[in-house]
């Protein structure tokens, strides 16, 4: 029996999707504990492309059973969305394989109808998707939320609506100058999800803990990235949940004596999506030869992401606060046309060299990259099938990664499709 992690290990978008495609080979039950639709997990089979938000990528197997654990907020309208994809696809034909914890929260209209009026008026803008992931997590922890098990009663729904919505609308139309929400129109909607969502719900940590008596193998799936962390990340400019190692604990309901591997997800690069420092980021043609080579494009917003090189402070970072076990590095193929590449050592910061990742996001916006460069390779990686396949340099780069954070590669993606990948070891085994 093992319990793997994935975790990213920058600020998202690292290509956990894929990763936990591959590994789900080896699992029983894929586990997403934490965020929301925020998050887009893209994957590549064959010659499809399939962008999820809320459910586990393991969905895409047969015989997999996926939970969405307590610590997701859910948007309905979304979820049910994303079903009926996956059905026209010819995916998840048992609505068994799909499991959804009942202490959830949800994601209500005035949720992302706050979210984006805060953006709007902000001087200081933190680049919020919009789709009312804070918010939510805010009534949850103000213990004013909607959770699936009132979403599925009518009268507790009905109650909930009238205590919390007078409040809402005061802050939309007094505070935001917006329209305010018509409860009769929402309590309708949102109780015609309830009644589609209900054959999906149940209790994951006992579910889960069962699976874990019985021997089976568990993957945990997160969203988002740890430097976007709400404690460890370089806050204000953060998600609104634990995307870190214990996140997984409280999202689950599954105790970390049961988790035997923790596998960080990173690019061969860096990418950040929204506002906050990023000391690798390039300002010139070279990032923008990345964000076109790398299609670094948001899979929920379509933003364009910022790209930079490869920042070995910050990884050093995630790898410290997760206790990574191994690291699955992606888009390696990306950088096969470049005659030399640099990785990010150090910082300086008023004229002090910084080896660790400052914890204030003001200083870390001070800081200024201190680089070593590596050769290039120059040549096709595509098809390589294992380490010995790649060029000399390619070797060299990637040793030096492991290096540089103290963690070794087990997992090389050299393209977007399955079998575009090298396992080097094995975390289930």
């Amino acid at each position: 029996m093992a319990n793997v992690v994935i975790i990213g290990a920058q600020w998202g978008d690292e290509g956990k999707g894929k990763v936990v495609d591959i590994y789900t080979e080896h699992a029983q039950q894929v586990v997403r504990y934490q965020g929301g639709n925020n998050a887009g997990h893209t994957l590549v089979v064959g010659n499809e492309t399939i962008v999820l938000h809320l459910i586990p990528s393991g969905i895409l197997h047969p015989g997999k059973r996926c939970i969405i654990g307590n610590g997701v907020v859910l948007d309905p309208k979304i979820f049910l969305g994303e079903i009926e994809g996956l059905k026209k696809r010819g995916y998840m034909q048992d609505d068994s394989q799909l499991v959804v914890d009942s202490n959830l929260h949800v994601i209500m209209p005035w949720h992302k109808a706050i979210d984006l009026a805060r953006e709007k008026h902000a001087d200081r803008k933190i680049g919020t998707t919009g789709r009312g992931i804070g918010p939510t997590y805010e009534d949850k922890v103000g213990r004013r939320g909607i959770r699936m098990s009132d979403l599925v009663k009518p009268q507790v729904f009905r109650r909930k609506l009238k205590e919390i919505l007078p409040e809402k609308n005061f802050l939309l139309e007094n505070f935001f100058g917006e329209a305010p929400l018509d409860e009769e129109q929402i309590f309708a909607e949102y109780s015609s999800y309830a009644q589609q969502i209900e054959k999906y719900i149940g209790c994951c940590s006992r579910s889960l803990n069962k699976a874990i008596e019985e021997g089976a193998n568990l993957l945990f799936e997160g969203a988002q990235g740890t430097l976007l962390d709400i404690d460890h990340g370089t806050y204000p400019y953060v998600t609104s949940s634990s995307t870190c190692i214990g996140g997984v604990c409280t999202g689950s309901g599954v105790a970390a004596r049961h988790i035997n591997g923790v596998i960080g997800i990173t690019k061969a690069y860096c990418t950040r999506v929204g506002e906050g420092p990023f000391p690798s980021e390039l300002h010139d043609e070279m990032g923008e030869n990345l964000r076109k080579a790398g299609s670094e494009f948001g899979a929920t917003t379509g933003r364009p992401r910022r790209c930079g090189w490869f920042d070995a402070v910050a990884l050093r970072e995630a790898v410290r606060l997760n206790g990574m076990t191994g690291l699955a590095i992606t888009k390696l193929d990306v950088l096969s046309e470049l005659d030399s590449i640099k990785i990010c050592t150090a910082y300086s910061y008023k004229g002090e060299l910084i080896e660790d990742f400052p914890r204030d996001a003001d200083i870390l916006q001070e800081c200024t990259p201190v680089y070593e460069e590596f050769p290039g390779w120059g040549s096709d990686i595509c098809e390589a099938k294992s380490m010995a396949d790649l060029p000399d340099a390619a070797k060299a780069y990637l040793a030096k990664l492991e290096e540089l954070v103290n963690c070794p590669a087990v997992l090389i993606s050299v393209g977007p499709r399955r079998d575009q990948t090298i396992q080097v070891s094995n975390p289930f085994a």
